[in-house]
C-alpha cells in the first residue's frame, strides 16, 4: 500500500516498523461540544484506514485521545453550571453515540488527558532537563528554535513564523516562537494539578505527545488528523517528541482536507455550522459516512443537501442489491449452475479493483466505484432469478467490500427492510385472494420508490429499477 506522507510530500510504500502490529495515532476531539461534520471527516477517514489495514491481515493498535482539559471546556463548564469533569464526561458520551451512528469502530485505547497527567509532567520535566524548555512564573515553554527540524512537517520557514508570532507576543517568552507546555492556574475554577512548577494544567500540544508515547512508544507508524492540525499542533508534537527521545516520532503523516458547506467555509456566524447530530435528524449515519468517503480524503469536500441526497440514493442502491441477494438466499433454487460458478469466479476482478484503489493512498472514491460495478453485474445476473449458492457467494463479496468501507453494517440491513417485507407479503396475499387492484397498487408504490418486483419460478425477485 502507498500513502501520501505529509512529511515528505510524496506517496510512499507503507512499511510498518513491526509487521506484527501497526501503531497508529489519530487526534481526537476536544470535548466541550457535540462533534461537527468537520470533526467527523477524519474520524471516518482514518477509521476506514484502520479497517482496511485489518482487512489486509494487519493487527492495528489504534489510539485516539480525548482532550478533556482545555479553556473551551472550562468556559463551557461555567456556562452550564457544572464542573469541567462533568463537561468532559457529557461530551465523550455524546461522541460515542454520534460515531456509532457513523459505524466508527472504537479505538484500541481512548486515553483522556486527565488520566495522563503524571506522564505529561514527567515529559515536561525531561524537556527542561534537556535544555529544550524553561519555566516562567509557573508557566513552562518549549524553546522551538532549539529543535533543528522545527517547521519540517508544515514546510514553514522559521523566519516567517517568527514574524507572524510577534503579533501577539508574550513578553515572558525567551523567543516569539516558543509555545506553552504547562499553564499555571489563574482562577480557582480552572482544572489544575500539583506540579514542580505549582498548580497548573498541560498545554494542548504536549498532551498528544505524552499519550502517544505512553500507549505506542517512542516511534509510531502513522499519525493522522485534519489538515488544520499540521501547524502548529502536529509540528509541535514532533518538536516535543523528537526533542525528548532523540528518535523519529512518526514515520508517516496523513491529513484529510477541509469541508466547506455550500462552497463556503463552515462558520457559526454564517449559519452553516452543522453538528453530526443535526444531520442525523434528517439522514441516516451511513449516508453521512458514504458522503465523507465519496471523494478522496486529501481533497476538499463540499457539504450540501443535494450531495447528501445523492449519497442517500447511492446507498439505497447498495441496500437494494443486498436485499435482493438476501431474498434469493431464502427463496432461490439450490446449488450453483456451471454458468453461475463462472460468473462468481469473474467477480474476483472487482475485489482486485477495490484493493488496487485502496492501496493507492486510500482512494475510497474508486473503491466505491468498484463496488457499484459489482452491484451492476449482480443485478444483471440475478434478474431472472438465481441459486441460493450464487446469491450467498455474491452477498459474501458485497459484504466483504462494503464492510471495509463501514457501509451496510447496520443490523436492520441484514434482512429485508421491515416495511418492504410487509408490503411484499401483503401483495402476495392480495394476489392469492385475487385482489389484483391492491396487488397492482402495492407494486406501483414500490416502483415509485425505485423497487421493481418480478415474479419468477424461484419466487418474488426484487430489482433496482
Amino acid at each position: 500500500m502507498k500513502v501520501y506522507n505529509t512529511l515528505t510530500r510524496k506517496k510512499e510504500e507503507f512499511i510498518p516498523l513491526d509487521e506484527s502490529e501497526i501503531r497508529m495515532y489519530v487526534c481526537g476531539p476536544t470535548v466541550y461540544n457535540y462533534i461537527h461534520i468537520g470533526n467527523a471527516r477524519p474520524f471516518v477517514v482514518f477509521d476506514t484506514m484502520r479497517k482496511y489495514l485489518e482487512y489486509r491481515g494487519n493487527k492495528v493498535c489504534f489510539v485516539q485521545n480525548f482532550t478533556d482539559v482545555d479553556d473551551k471546556i472550562i468556559n463551557r463548564a461555567r456556562e452550564e453550571g457544572i464542573s469541567p469533569y462533568e463537561v468532559g464526561d457529557k461530551y465523550i458520551k455524546a461522541y460515542f453515540e454520534d460515531v456509532q451512528a457513523l459505524n466508527v469502530t472504537p479505538a484500541t485505547v481512548h486515553p483522556r488527558v486527565t488520566e495522563t497527567i503524571p506522564e505529561i509532567i514527567a515529559f515536561v520535566e525531561g524537556l527542561i532537563q534537556k535544555g529544550l524548555a524553561y519555566e516562567v512564573d509557573g508557566d513552562v515553554y518549549y524553546s522551538a528554535r532549539k529543535f533543528p527540524g522545527y517547521g519540517k512537517l508544515s514546510k514553514q520557514n522559521i523566519e516567517e513564523l517568527e514574524a507572524g508570532s510577534r503579533v501577539n507576543v508574550d513578553e515572558r517568552k525567551q523567543d516569539p516562537l516558543d509555545f506553552v507546555l504547562w499553564k499555571a492556574q489563574k482562577t480557582e475554577d480552572e482544572m489544575a494539578w500539583e506540579s514542580p512548577w505549582g498548580m497548573g494544567r498541560p498545554g494542548w500540544h504536549i498532551e498528544c505527545s505524552a499519550m502517544s508515547r505512553k500507549y505506542l512508544g517512542e516511534t509510531i507508524d502513522l499519525h493522522a488528523g485534519g489538515q488544520d492540525l499540521q501547524f502548529p499542533h502536529h509540528e509541535n508534537e514532533i518538536a516535543q517528541s523528537e526533542g525528548f527521545s532523540g528518535k523519529p516520532f512518526a514515520r508517516y503523516w496523513m491529513h484529510n482536507g477541509y469541508i466547506t458547506v455550500d462552497n463556503e467555509k463552515m462558520s457559526k456566524s454564517l449559519g452553516n455550522f452543522f453538528t453530526v447530530r443535526d444531520i442525523l435528524k434528517e439522514f441516516d449515519g451511513e449516508v453521512l459516512r458514504y458522503f465523507l468517503l465519496s471523494g478522496h480524503y486529501r481533497g476538499p469536500i463540499n457539504f450540501s443537501r443535494d450531495l447528501m441526497e445523492q449519497s442517500q440514493s447511492a446507498l439505497e442502491r447498495m441496500k437494494n442489491a443486498k436485499a435482493t441477494l438476501l431474498h434469493l438466499i431464502d427463496t432461490g433454487s439450490g446449488p450453483f449452475t456451471e454458468e453461475e460458478k463462472q460468473k462468481i469466479d469473474g467477480y474476483d476482478r472487482y475485489r482486485a479493483k477495490f484493493i488496487k484503489a485502496m492501496d493507492d493512498d486510500l482512494n475510497t472514491a474508486d473503491a466505491i466505484s468498484a463496488v457499484f460495478e459489482l452491484i451492476r453485474d449482480v443485478n444483471t445476473d440475478t434478474k431472472s432469478g438465481a441459486s441460493k449458492d450464487f446469491a450467498r457467494e455474491s452477498l459474501k463479496l458485497l459484504n466483504e467490500l462494503t464492510g471495509v468501507l463501514g457501509l451496510l453494517r447496520k443490523k436492520e440491513n441484514d434482512s429485508l427492510d421491515e416495511e418492504l417485507g410487509q408490503l411484499i407479503a401483503e401483495r402476495q396475499e392480495a394476489r392469492k385472494q385475487k385482489d389484483f387492484a391492491r396487488a397492482d397498487a402495492i407494486r406501483d408504490e414500490l416502483a415509485a420508490r425505485g423497487i421493481t418486483l418480478k415474479d419468477t419460478p424461484q419466487g418474488v425477485q426484487i430489482i433496482r429499477s
